[in-house]
């Protein structure tokens, strides 16, 4: 049996945010990777353990019509839905994109975190050649779409294993890219290109952290992860087989149980 999955909004101090939601008790905030949206967490959401509360935000919910945006931009955001729905403390983390807005979160408001979780994702800023290829992509972005930054970026998001041999999570990775608008591609591309280093604060959290990682994920591989691992003191590190960089799609009963052991265990 699945946990029901509710679709949410409320008005924030920074606009309307939208987010996932199942369970009661502690709550777990799960935070979307590029180029999804929160849709990519349904496989956790159905798998959320007893007393356990998952909120999954949509980043792009309050994003304004126009306007240059931050991933400090976004990390407020989340900050801010945490204040409407009377949340002081959480679990928090995301993958890959989700995890440079766990980070910026962290350095504006570290008592909000009661744990973390980092799934696929790195520290560090983008280099000049990562800022180069997303300068392409917006320009990809804008003359052919957002199906075509779904044709250019599913190949790296998925392992050749996932794309072998589950072609229906290509086609599910698919859906959820092309649900997003134009507006929220570009914006997400923008911030990510000009976030800062992370690396100087990985030795400054203190909460319980979860490092987790697709052992074939090509973006940010299992040697960064490690590394990671490594400079935060109170962490754990788990490797998931099978899995590329949206190891949670990839292998979602694999990463809800290392997810669950993780929480049961440290929380």
């Amino acid at each position: 049996m699945t946990n029901e999955i509710n679709r949410r909004t409320i008005e924030t101090r920074r606009g309307p945010m939208s987010w996932f939601e199942t369970g009661a008790g502690w709550p777990l905030v799960l935070l979307h990777g590029f180029p999804l949206t929160a849709e990519m967490w349904r496989g956790q959401l159905e798998r959320a353990p007893a007393d356990w509360r998952f909120i999954a935000p949509e980043l792009s919910s309050a994003l304004p019509a126009d306007g240059v945006r931050t991933i400090d931009d976004y990390a407020s955001d989340v900050a801010s839905l945490l204040d409407a729905l009377m949340i002081d403390d959480a679990v928090i983390g995301g993958l890959s994109m989700g995890g440079y807005v766990t980070f910026a979160l962290f350095r504006q408001a570290p008592s909000l975190f009661s744990g973390m979780i980092l799934a696929d994702t790195r520290p560090q800023a983008d280099t000049e050649a990562a800022r180069i290829a997303r300068m392409r992509m917006r320009e990809l972005l804008t003359h052919d779409g957002v199906k075509a930054v779904a044709d250019d970026m599913i190949p790296k998001l998925l392992s050749d294993r996932t794309m072998r041999e589950q072609p229906d999570v290509a086609g599910r990775v698919r859906a959820i890219v092309e649900m997003n608008p134009p507006r929220a591609v570009d914006a997400a591309l923008d911030a990510m290109m000009r976030r800062p280093d992370s690396t100087p604060d990985l030795p400054h959290i203190s909460c319980a952290t979860l490092v987790i990682v697709g052992e074939e994920d090509a973006v940010t591989p299992v040697a960064e992860a490690d590394a990671m691992h490594r400079a935060i003191e109170r962490s754990a590190l788990v490797t998931l087989p099978r899995a590329g960089h949206l190891s949670n799609l990839e292998q979602p009963e694999a990463f809800s149980r290392a997810l669950a052991d993780f929480l049961l265990a440290h929380l």
